[in-house]
């Protein structure tokens, strides 16, 4: 199981593997990072989903995050903000988001106009584009086949944040077209009985689950050593 031991309120979407490279918490996101290649069968496996089961779970916050020290980790990453209901990756990097993932399945945008340079050494961006009116639809096409396809050839690493599982059918599409599937998990919020119906979903759509991530996990002894280290 992939723990994190993020304290700060998830609604801000902080990135602290930017800000504060050697805190705690950045190290636990490095951490997560070694879990998932560690349960990846495969070096080409490049696709990973970052999803959750209800909204406000720590799953953009997490991805953004993880997308960082993959970069730093010498890897050619690119995160895409794959929710096209409610986008949050252009509000996280404070970037336009008038082209991006939608404009492309729709035809209406070039590859080269759409991804954005993240400010960060090996990390680029997708942002969602404009909400289109039928999300699911645009997720299940031929083009988005094609894109991954062509993306998988330009990066290392592609990370899709996608909207919470239970909530509408496109974290589904989007498992089952990935590599591998982290669930996000916030501890003092999510149910049992939510995680249990987020993995059954995902499982019905035939994703490879990698794991769990918890968010706000309750610190433990190590977290005083880490403090110590760090000072």
């Amino acid at each position: 199981m992939l723990k994190s031991k993020k304290n700060k309120p998830l609604a801000t979407r902080k990135l602290v593997a930017r800000t504060n490279p050697n805190s705690i918490v950045t190290e636990q996101y490095r951490t997560i990072r070694s879990n998932i290649n560690f349960s990846l069968p495969s070096a080409d496996m490049k696709t990973l989903l970052f999803t959750s089961a209800s909204k406000e779970e720590g799953k953009s916050t997490t991805s953004g995050n993880i997308a960082i020290v993959y970069a730093e980790s010498g890897k050619k990453v690119l995160l895409v903000d794959a929710d096209m209901r409610r986008p949050t990756l252009h509000h996280t990097f404070r970037m336009s988001n008038k082209v991006g993932l939608s404009n492309l399945l729709l035809n209406k945008g070039s590859l080269q106009d759409a991804i954005k340079k993240s400010g960060i050494r090996g990390l680029d961006l997708l942002m969602s584009g404009q909400i289109p009116s039928n999300p699911a639809e645009l997720l299940d096409s031929e083009a988005m086949n094609r894109l991954i396809d062509e993306l998988r050839e330009k990066y290392d690493l592609i990370i899709f944040d996608s909207p919470p599982i239970l909530a509408v059918t496109d974290a589904k599409i989007l498992a089952n077209k990935c590599d591998g599937t982290v669930l996000i998990v916030n501890t003092g919020k999510t149910e049992k009985e939510s995680v249990t119906k987020a993995r059954d979903a995902l499982a019905t759509a035939k994703a490879f689950i990698l794991g769990v991530v918890l968010n706000n996990y309750p610190k433990n002894k190590n977290s005083e050593y880490y403090q110590s280290y760090e000072s």
